[in-house]
């Protein structure tokens, strides 16, 4: 096994990555004009057919590492799948696809493949024939029941985020889309974390891989101020509004654990005048890509979500992570806060912990290396939105809502 560690040699563009012309010039249109680290050490090896276990941040320019060599590597337009995408939520299906299509100068076929749409339109899509397929593992097995998609001319599988897609219980899944895939395939693993469990998948299904590491020498959570907000249950709601109305982001995730609690924090927010839609998994699909669309867009303030519908999703302008609900590990809270902050630009994360949550508190602290400031807020009841609300059109539902706003104040005086 061969192992390459980040240390050393700067590459400085593209066409030293023997990247074709086509390509480089799309990317130098999106801004991309020097290739990030995991790019440098994936981009070669995997456009010459090596397999690749590789461990890269999110955020890292990982899907370009792995989606450049696949759109320079496809063959003629064919009818049967040449390249195979299985990420674990259909949101980073989604953003996959769309930077494919940046890049797609020679107009190929892109098929996504995910619950949560008609099975039936992507049958015939892939009836008319297609060259790379984005899916999920739960949508994949469907089709590959139905016989409805042959991956037996297979030539590159990519398991993108294999942490999580083992996290969230899809390795059954996986096993059988494997199963069907071509045995002369290359095989590309990437994950934000390489356990045992990842390790143990990751080298069964590839062959003689190149393992590449990609060690930044700088902190990544160095751009993002940190702040505890020590509270009670009681109090967390309007502790929280308090702080929206003193920060007034640009753009702000706050993550909640469960379904549940996102769709009444969600619900109470609005009422009193937030900016702000739910993101999670029992959201139909349609709706949840264009919340996703609306929050690029910057058509509402606060995206309140839980971690599993949200991972993966890369979100450019996010200024503030609320953590409203601690997370149930250390990984989870680091990717949590590392949606802000990116391509150096500052950003701001705010971690709420009652009494309860001190043991995951001491567990983040000792793994981050610091302790967190606690930050004082002033205690207020019924506190509502100060800020200005977004006049677009997406916030219909939201510009209902704050038409009670002064009977909601007239309540909490009372």
């Amino acid at each position: 096994m061969n192992k390459v560690k980040i240390e050393g040699e700067y590459v400085n563009n593209f066409n030293n990555l023997n990247v074709n012309k086509n390509i480089i010039e799309l990317l130098s249109k999106m801004g991309i004009k020097e290739p990030t680290d995991i790019q440098k050490e994936g981009i070669p090896p995997i456009l010459n057919g090596k397999d690749v276990i590789a461990q890269a941040a999110t955020g890292s320019g990982k899907t370009l590492a792995f989606i450049i060599p696949i759109i320079q590597n496809l063959g003629g337009n064919g009818k049967l799948p040449q390249s195979l995408i299985i990420t674990p939520t259909r949101e980073l299906a989604i953003q996959i696809a769309e930077e494919c299509e940046k890049i797609n100068y020679d107009n190929k076929k892109i098929m996504l493949a995910y619950g949560g749409r008609e099975i039936a339109g992507q049958i015939e899509t892939l009836k008319s024939g297609v060259d790379i397929v984005i899916g999920t593992p739960g949508r994949l097995v469907d089709l590959i029941e139905r016989k409805a998609i042959d991956l037996s001319k297979i030539k590159t599988l990519v398991l993108d985020e294999v942490d999580q897609i083992l996290m969230m219980g899809f390795r059954n899944e996986i096993d059988k889309v494997i199963e069907v895939c071509s045995r002369k395939r290359q095989t590309l693993c990437f994950s934000a974390t390489i356990d045992s469990t990842v390790k143990k998948i990751a080298y069964r299904i590839t062959k003689e891989p190149l393992n590449i590491v990609i060690e930044s020498k700088e902190n990544k959570l160095a751009n993002i101020n940190q702040h505890i907000i020590k509270t009670s249950d009681r109090r967390k709601l309007d502790t929280l509004c308090s702080l929206l109305n003193d920060t007034n982001p640009f753009m702000g995730i706050i993550f909640c654990r469960t379904k549940v609690r996102v769709d009444s924090l969600e619900e109470e927010l609005s009422s009193r005048g937030y900016s702000c839609q739910k993101l999670h998994s029992d959201i139909p699909q349609a709706k949840r890509e264009k919340i996703m669309k609306a929050f690029k867009d910057v058509e509402f303030q606060f995206l309140v979500a839980t971690d599993v519908a949200a991972r993966g999703v890369d979100i450019t302008g996010v200024t503030h992570i609320f953590n409203y609900d601690i997370t149930e590990d250390v990984e989870s809270y680091i990717h949590r806060i590392g949606r802000t902050g990116r391509a150096g630009e500052k950003g701001e994360s705010y971690l709420f912990v009652t009494d309860r949550n001190e043991s995951m508190l001491k567990d983040i602290e000792n793994t981050i290396g610091f302790s967190i400031p606690e930050m004082e807020i002033e205690f207020a009841q019924g506190v509502m939105s100060t800020l200005e609300l977004p006049k677009k059109k997406y916030n219909k539902k939201i510009n209902a809502r704050t038409k009670n706003i002064e009977e909601q104040k007239k309540r909490y005086r009372r």
